[in-house]
Formats: C-alpha cells, sequence, structure tokens
C-alpha cells in the first residue's frame, strides 16, 4: 500500500506570504467597515456592549463581515502552504491597514509618529519572513491528532479553557466595560486554539484534493467543530470588543496577543522551530517585537475615538436625575436625555482640566 510522503516546497512559504498579505488588506478594512455599522446600529437601538444585537440588521456591518470573511479565508488558504510562525505575524499589516482607513473614516487621527509605527511593523514583518521555517506538511489528519493530544498541548488546551472560562464568569461582569484586556483577552486565547484548528482542516483539505481523502477521519470533523466554536466565541467578544473601545486601541492590543499566543501554541503543536538554528530563532523574535513596538507606536500616536470620549459622560445610572444650568436657567435632566451640545462641549472641557 503506497503511503503519501510530505514534500516541503520552496514555493509554498511564498505562497503563503502573499496570501497573508492579502488577508490583512481585507481584515484591517473589515475592522473600519464594521465599526461604522456598530456606530450605526448603536445609534438606533442597543450596543453590542450591552448585549443587544441590532447590528445584525445593519447592512454596513454585513458587509465588514463579509470583508473579513474574504480575509480570514485567505488566511485559512495561508495556513495551508506556511506555518503558523510566518503567517499570524503578518497580520501587522491589517494594522496600518486600519490605522490609515481610521484616520479617513472614523476621524481617529494618526499622527506623523505613526508612520514610524508603521515601518516597523514593515521591518519587523520582513525579518520574519526571511528567517521563518518551512512548512512541513503532515501525511494524514491521524498524524495531527497525535500532535494534538500530546501531553504538552493538551495542557495548553486545559490552560486556554480554565483562562478563558475565568474571564467569562468572573472577570467580564465586573470589569468587562472598563478594562481591554478582558474582551480582547479571550478573543486572542481562544483564538490560539481556532488557528491550530484551522490548519489541521487545511492540511486535510490539501491533502483530500492530491488523492487522500482525510474525510472519513473522525479527527477531520473533531477539528472542524472546535473551529467553529471557537470562531463563534471570536466574533462574539470581539464585537464587544470594538463597541465598547476605540479601534486604534483594540487592533494594536489584539494583534500582540493572538500572535503571541498563536507563535506559542504553534510550537508546542506542530514543532515549528525543530530543526532551526538559534540564530533563526532569534532573528524571528527580534522581528516579532519589532513589530509589537511598532503597534505600542501606532497605538501612542493615535488620539481618542470622539464617539468613545463623549459616551464616557452618559455613563449614569438611568434611575437618577440631575440639575444642570443651561443659559441661565435650571432644567431637569434624565442620564437617558440626549445632552444639550453647549452642556457637552462645556462638559468635556471641564473633565480634563
Amino acid at each position: 500500500m503506497t503511503t503519501y510522503e510530505p514534500s516541503i516546497s520552496p514555493n509554498d512559504n511564498l505562497k503563503g506570504f502573499l496570501l497573508a498579505m492579502l488577508s490583512s488588506a481585507f481584515i484591517g478594512s473589515s475592522f473600519i467597515i464594521k465599526k461604522l455599522g456598530l456606530r450605526r446600529a448603536g445609534a438606533s437601538g442597543s450596543r453590542a456592549s450591552s448585549g443587544g444585537y441590532g447590528y445584525l440588521l445593519e447592512p454596513l456591518w454585513w458587509i465588514g463581515m463579509i470583508t473579513m470573511i474574504v480575509g480570514e479565508f485567505s488566511n485559512f488558504v495561508a495556513y495551508i502552504y506556511a506555518p503558523a510562525i510566518l503567517v499570524t505575524p503578518l497580520g501587522a499589516i491589517s494594522i496600518i491597514v486600519s490605522a490609515v482607513l481610521a484616520h479617513f473614516f472614523l476621524k481617529e487621527k494618526l499622527q506623523k509618529m505613526g508612520v514610524l509605527g508603521c515601518i516597523l511593523c514593515v521591518v519587523g514583518s520582513t525579518m520574519i519572513v526571511l528567517h521563518a521555517p518551512g512548512e512541513r506538511t503532515p501525511s494524514s489528519v491521524d498524524e495531527i491528532w497525535e500532535l494534538a493530544i500530546q501531553p504538552t498541548f493538551l495542557l495548553y488546551t486545559a490552560s486556554v479553557i480554565a483562562i478563558v472560562l475565568f474571564l467569562v464568569l468572573y472577570c467580564e461582569p465586573r470589569y468587562g466595560q472598563t478594562n481591554i484586556l478582558i474582551y480582547v483577552g479571550i478573543c486572542s486565547i481562544i483564538g490560539s486554539l481556532t488557528v491550530m484548528s484551522i490548519k489541521a482542516i487545511g492540511i486535510a483539505i490539501k491533502l483530500t484534493m492530491e488523492g487522500w481523502s482525510q474525510v472519513a477521519h473522525f479527527q477531520t470533523w473533531v477539528f472542524l467543530m472546535v473551529a467553529i466554536s471557537c470562531i463563534i466565541i471570536q466574533l462574539n467578544y470581539l464585537n464587544k470588543a470594538l463597541d465598547t473601545f476605540d479601534t486604534a486601541v483594540v487592533s494594536p492590543i489584539h494583534y500582540a496577543m493572538f500572535t503571541s499566543f498563536t507563535i506559542f501554541a504553534s510550537v508546542i503543536m506542530f514543532k515549528d522551530w525543530s530543526g532551526q538554528s538559534a540564530s533563526s530563532i532569534a532573528s524571528e523574535l527580534c522581528g516579532f517585537v519589532t513589530i509589537l513596538s511598532g503597534t505600542v507606536v501606532l497605538h501612542d500616536t493615535r488620539s481618542p475615538d470622539s464617539a468613545s470620549v463623549s459616551e464616557m459622560y452618559m455613563s449614569v445610572s438611568p434611575q437618577v436625575s440631575w440639575y444642570f444650568p443651561a443659559n441661565g436657567d435650571t432644567w431637569k435632566r434624565k442620564s437617558e436625555e440626549i445632552l444639550l451640545p453647549d452642556f457637552d462641549a462645556i462638559l468635556k472641557q471641564d473633565h480634563f482640566t
């Protein structure tokens, strides 16, 4: 009986690189389109951060969703041809795309130092591309399953589940609306398991298309169910993060956490660094640190979202009534009523003095 022999093609990394770049362009754009859709939905109904799902009726949000799906599909195919340690860090390009588009469409000002952040992201990505290991395709889903049930990866998976449960059950009700690390942390940590499952499914599809069908293997369907479950959780908490916090903050933090956990998971499961020299591994790590530095610079040089700032003054309890002088008269306002423009400007100015 003939067996499938895995091969390492020098063109595989190039294909993965090009697909990852295309994916970043679409995903970076989708952040902005979805944010615009969430703003529209929030203006006419319950916000996603408050548990509302009105954004599902907003066409603009669906356009952003379709854009993200196209980007994620490109990303999915990229994982078939290249290791996660190459594909995932290239997501930094999506931050550059979202930063530029947010400057024009969301009025989240990108200052001059932001250009330095973009350059650092490009330099770091280049370092990783030049030193990334080649992709080694397993011979079957059974082989991937053996990698998934090795003790070290099972320990990682158990840790991920425990941390996510703690964040969802304890931290989210208390700190979800004030600490960005809660929503983004859940999304990023779960995302590392999503990538591992997606990569397994992609390899199964590739092997099937080459004549070595993996459909009859139950492991293929297990990986598929895990991927679907993780993606649903990711989308839910990514929507909450985008609706609650500034895109300029969400994008870099999500990238840094998601990439870190994904690289860590891939190194454990697929042993990406096996056979690489210490200098190559060091160069990849330096490239990743350079990208992280770029994201920090991008974050620190962006002004806060004006909509998010104004919402800070609307967070009082709806049961409380307030009395404010306006144009010499005293008037009564409940917190659910809209703030007058002249008082809104005075309140914002006083807040920062």
